[in-house]
């Protein structure tokens, strides 16, 4: 467990657990490798994600640094935004999902959700082992296909970038301000609804 100060770390209204708390998304990493045995853990984390009828529909296109030519593929589908900021970052991935139930070939309406879910257990998992995820939305899903040659009804939907978040002393002037400021949410009569839609549940 992460045990370190940081600006990022949650402020909570009500007590959860630290993995929560202290997960955060940076844009700024430190020159720093990650484990084979951590990246196995990370990965299967997310194998152990909840799916619809345990369809388990994610898949993950994974590059390393010790890879350059892999990691430049994976690279090469991030929209320049994202490239500017995760090129510092030792490991990239993209997750995709399958359109379609492999049991009976038809739609699978949670198969997003469930990528989702995958992507929560392995930031969790990342967290709890000092590392940080950053999931993008913006990537070049069209890129993704051609490149990697990916098979018709599988949906590519979020790029990652894993690492260690660099040291807030390590942090460029011009980037503190979005690396260092706290993070906030909505409060829980905003987002958990009773009785009606707008009203808040009587927590």
């Amino acid at each position: 467990m992460n045990t370190s100060n940081h600006p990022k770390f949650a402020n909570p209204d009500h007590p959860i657990l630290e993995v929560l708390s202290q997960r955060f998304s940076p844009y700024v990493y430190a020159d720093r490798t990650v484990a084979e045995a951590d990246l196995r853990s990370l990965f299967e984390a997310a194998r152990w994600a909840a799916s619809s009828y345990n369809e388990q529909p994610w898949r993950f296109i994974l590059a390393t640094k010790a890879d350059p030519v892999q990691y430049q593929r994976v690279f090469s589908c991030l929209v320049e935004p994202n490239q500017a900021w995760a090129k510092a970052a030792p490991v990239l991935a993209i997750g995709c999902y399958m359109l379609n139930f492999s049991r009976n070939g038809k739609p699978n309406g949670c198969a997003a959700h469930d990528l989702g879910l995958a992507v929560g257990n392995l930031s969790a998992e990342a967290t709890a082992r000092g590392l940080a995820v950053h999931p993008m939305g913006g990537i070049l899903p069209d890129r993704v296909k051609s490149e990697f040659k990916l098979p018709e009804g599988v949906t590519p939907l979020i790029g990652l970038a894993i690492g260690y978040a660099a040291a807030p002393s390590d942090i460029p002037e011009n980037m503190q301000g979005q690396e260092l400021s706290p993070r906030t949410r909505k409060p829980l009569g905003e987002i958990v609804f009773g009785g009606q839609w707008g009203v808040a549940a009587d927590l």
